[in-house]
């Protein structure tokens, strides 16, 4: 009804005059965010986000004077069909829906559309460690939109990585994708495939290489908080006789 070759102008029109005098009111969006789910029900459930989704991200052909109203609202709109408990197994099926669809939108050729969509499919990997087994088995049915979410990983990496922990099953994710990638190349696929396959298999590369420095540092940082706790246990009888001056020293470069 609000996106699409066969939606109404004027049912669309009213549709947004309302969701508009809602969010205007005095602390709509934390309101609306706190009570996302009430009775088991979703405010918003995934469809309603794709959408939301799809009228806010149209071909550049297919922008209308409606699609600026989209965008202003979106934000919330999104944050609420988002909104939720982590972890909780409501969340976790939310999660599921929102991948699918989400990986659907990630593979079509609208650049805007597609980032959207692989951010929220990067979403729901950090809600349900699930979705890193269903983005497996249809990867290769799914290459373009695996390349967006992989590349936007790659680009905004300290941004999303902290949102995916623990990593371990992104990990062995991209592992079991670049051995994909291997046995797609030596089949000699098809030039547009080939080279969908060859940034695939980049982007993985330079992620496996991002996580194998981060895991590097988080084992020298546990090494360096056992060998502290160890120093404090072995001095703290004496520590009375130390003094912040003598600590500096014996941590100063030489």
């Amino acid at each position: 009804m609000v996106s699409g070759k066969g939606s109404n102008p004027q049912s669309r029109d009213l549709i947004l005059q309302l969701v508009e005098r809602i969010l205007s009111a005095p602390k709509a969006r934390p309101i609306l965010v706190n009570g996302a789910v009430r009775k088991g029900e979703r405010l918003m459930p995934p469809s309603a986000l794709e959408i939301a989704l799809r009228a806010t991200f149209p071909m550049s052909a297919a922008r209308v004077k409606a699609t600026e109203r989209f965008e202003i609202i979106y934000p919330t709109l999104k944050e609420v069909a988002l909104a939720g408990s982590p972890g909780s197994k409501a969340m976790k099926q939310v999660a599921q829906q929102v991948m699918s669809l989400a990986l659907k939108a990630a593979g079509e050729s609208i650049p805007e559309l597609s980032k959207e969509a692989a951010g929220i499919f990067i979403w729901s990997l950090g809600q349900n460690a699930d979705c890193y087994k269903h983005w497996d088995k249809v990867y290769e049915d799914n290459l373009e939109a695996s390349v967006a979410v992989l590349k936007k990983l790659s680009d905004e990496w300290k941004e999303l990585s902290v949102k995916l922990f623990p990593l371990d099953p992104l990990r062995e994710t991209l592992k079991n994708f670049s051995h994909k990638n291997e046995n797609a190349m030596s089949g000699r696929p098809e030039a547009t495939r080939l080279a969908l396959v060859k940034e695939s298999d980049k982007c993985c590369k330079v992620l496996l290489g991002k996580l194998s420095r981060g895991h590097g540092c988080m084992k020298s940082m546990a090494f360096a908080v056992i060998a502290l706790a160890v120093g404090a246990a072995f001095l703290s009888p004496n520590m009375e006789n130390w003094d912040m001056q003598k600590l500096s020293v014996i941590f100063s470069p030489q």
